[in-house]
C-alpha cells in the first residue's frame, strides 16, 4: 500500500513538474518571489513573465554607475511596452541609500527588496560580478543572454534589444 501510495505521489509530482513552464521556474529559480517597485511596493514576480530582464548592480555611492544609470533610464523607458524590464540589485549600503538613488535617478523599473540583502549578493556571486555597474541581460526563459549589457546599450543603444531578443533561445 505504502509503495503504491509513493509511486502515485510520485507520478503526481512528475506530472505537475511537466506542467511547469520552463519560463516561469527559469526566473523564479533566478529571482526572488517578491520584487519591490520604485516606491518600495511589493510585486509579484509573475510581472516578468515573457519578459527580456536586465538585472543591474549599481549603487547610489559608485560614480561610474551614477553616471551609466541616466542612459539606462532612459533606454529602458523606450522599451517598456516591448517586453523589457530591469530589476535593480541594490548594493547601496543601506536602504535609504538605495530610496534616494531611485528618486534622484527616476527609476521606474523593479527592484530586489533591500540593499546589499542577501538576495542580492547571492544575485552577485551566481553572476560573478567584479564591478559596478554591471547589466546582466536574461532571456524570458532564465538564461543568460549577455554578461555585458552595459557596454552594449553604450555602444549602440538602438539596436541593443532587438540583438539581445535575436541571442536569446526560441521559445
Amino acid at each position: 500500500m505504502k509503495a503504491a501510495l509513493a509511486l502515485t505521489t510520485l507520478f503526481a509530482l512528475r506530472c505537475f513538474a511537466s506542467d511547469l513552464n520552463a519560463e516561469d521556474a527559469g526566473l523564479a529559480s533566478i529571482l526572488p518571489a517578491k520584487l519591490e517597485d520604485a516606491s518600495g511596493k511589493e510585486v509579484d514576480l509573475a510581472t516578468l513573465k515573457g519578459k527580456t530582464v536586465g538585472l543591474y548592480f549599481s549603487a547610489h555611492w559608485c560614480p561610474p554607475c551614477r553616471a551609466f544609470t541616466p542612459s539606462l533610464v532612459k533606454f529602458r523607458d523606450k522599451h517598456a511596452e516591448e517586453n523589457f524590464e530591469i530589476v535593480f540589485v541594490s548594493l547601496d549600503h543601506s536602504s535609504s541609500d538605495k530610496a534616494t538613488y531611485i528618486r534622484e535617478a527616476e527609476m521606474k523599473w523593479l527592484s530586489v527588496p533591500g540593499a546589499r540583502s542577501k538576495e542580492a549578493r547571492d544575485l552577485a556571486e551566481r553572476f560573478q560580478v567584479k564591478g559596478i555597474p554591471t547589466l546582466i541581460i536574461l532571456s524570458p526563459d532564465g538564461s543568460v543572454v549577455t554578461q555585458n549589457g552595459r557596454e552594449e546599450v553604450m555602444i549602440s543603444a538602438d539596436t541593443a534589444l532587438r540583438t539581445w531578443k535575436e541571442k536569446a533561445p526560441s521559445q
